[in-house]
């Protein structure tokens, strides 16, 4: 794919959605951060459906380090994984409170060193919390990456660096939510819903379907 469809797609993402936004409910840094660590291998409304219980309860490291392993698995036990990630929660809120006052860091190194965070979950809370042009890729994003000819690539970091060579620098901010939105909602694993594709008209997947309006 060229430049200029590539800055073709980006400019019909922005002015069909010049604002995007995730779909993960949080207030603050540290509340994304605990919600982006839920999400693994979850959808965004059932972490949505039990951080909507537990915030009102405990949104800072030290009330949920209050809470203790069970308490917190209270709130959490209908997320996959529960278990597993109610010890890394608590263990990046110690780690919170010991060495950044509390803080979620604003550094790639710092927030990859806690519990439960690798490279696509800092880039989340990079790009939502801190305003940084990084794009994290999830499986929607791979998929979109190689099925369109954006970005394609072998592996997630492989498409994550196309992405960040290719994407022209205006659009990098909002990449991320355009790309994973489009995936979830058009561009799907299984019937992807060509027709109602904006872009398209760029797209190099050779599969399309022909009249798919659903």
């Amino acid at each position: 794919m060229n430049a200029t469809k590539r800055r073709a797609i980006f400019e019909r993402f922005q002015q069909a959605n010049p604002e995007p936004r995730g779909e993960l409910h949080y207030q603050t840094p540290f509340e994304l951060l605990v919600a982006v660590i839920l999400s693994a291998q979850a959808t965004d409304k059932s972490v949505n459906a039990a951080t909507d219980r537990l915030y009102p309860v405990a949104n800072t490291p030290r009330a949920i380090l209050k809470l203790g392993q069970k308490g917190l698995e209270q709130y959490i036990k209908t997320i996959g994984l529960y278990r597993t990630k109610a010890k890394n929660v608590l263990a990046t809120c110690k780690i919170l409170l010991d060495e950044h006052g509390g803080e979620v860091p604003r550094s790639r190194e710092a927030l990859q060193a806690l519990p439960g965070v690798g490279r696509k979950t800092a880039n989340v809370v990079l790009n939502i919390a801190f305003g940084e042009p990084t794009i994290a890729v999830d499986t929607h994003i791979f998929r979109i990456g190689n099925r369109t000819g954006i970005a394609p690539g072998k592996t997630p970091l492989d498409v994550e660096q196309k992405l960040l060579k290719f994407v022209p620098a205006q659009f990098k901010l909002h990449a991320h939510h355009w790309l994973i939105l489009h995936g979830r909602y058009v561009c799907m694993a299984r019937a992807p819903k060509c027709g109602q594709c904006l872009i398209r008209e760029w797209c190099e997947f050779k599969e399309k379907t022909a009249n798919s309006e659903t």
